[in-house]
């Protein structure tokens, strides 16, 4: 599973520019290596008794729901990036800095209510396969959208002359 999660990953350095990565784009890579999208690849993984599976789906849908919110205004902190990437100056890195820290707070505080509420529907162990999934998922995403976002200044030095 693991493998095939890597190889779904490296995909993403194939799409155009990370800074127009969206939540759509996130299944269409995981429906490209699976042939599935993300919630036949989560039904896939956990395994959910019959007896719970509305329950687990109807939470889910909730879930995604939220963090495909915070996804988008993810997208905008990075839309604003780029946009502002030649002529960042303190004040406006200051902004993007704080508004990205505030954006993982929000997705942490998503994750953290949500793993007690799939707690008391599928149990402690499930659902923290759920989130050992989810974490996996959304920390390949992140490095290679890290791979390809510059530093700050970074762009400047490849414009100096030796």
């Amino acid at each position: 599973m693991k493998k095939l999660l890597v190889l779904a990953v490296c995909l993403i350095g194939y799409i155009s520019d990370s800074s127009a990565q969206s939540n759509k784009e996130d299944i269409d890579i995981i429906q490209s290596v699976y042939g599935k999208d993300k919630k036949t690849l989560v039904e896939a993984y956990m395994a959910i008794p019959q007896a719970k599976t509305t329950a687990f789906w109807k939470l889910y849908d909730e879930y995604e729901d939220k963090r495909k919110a915070l996804g988008r205004k993810k997208i905008a902190i990075l839309e604003q990036y780029a946009e502002n990437y030649d002529k960042l100056d303190n004040a406006k890195a200051l902004q993007l800095a704080q508004s990205a820290i505030s954006n993982n707070m929000e997705m942490d505080k998503l994750h953290a209510t949500y793993l007690q509420k799939f707690g008391t529907v599928v149990g402690g162990k499930d659902a923290a396969k759920l989130f050992q999934l989810e974490n996996y998922l959304n920390t390949m995403i992140k490095m290679e959208l890290l791979d390809h976002i510059p530093f700050i200044g970074e762009l400047d030095k490849t414009k100096i002359k030796n």
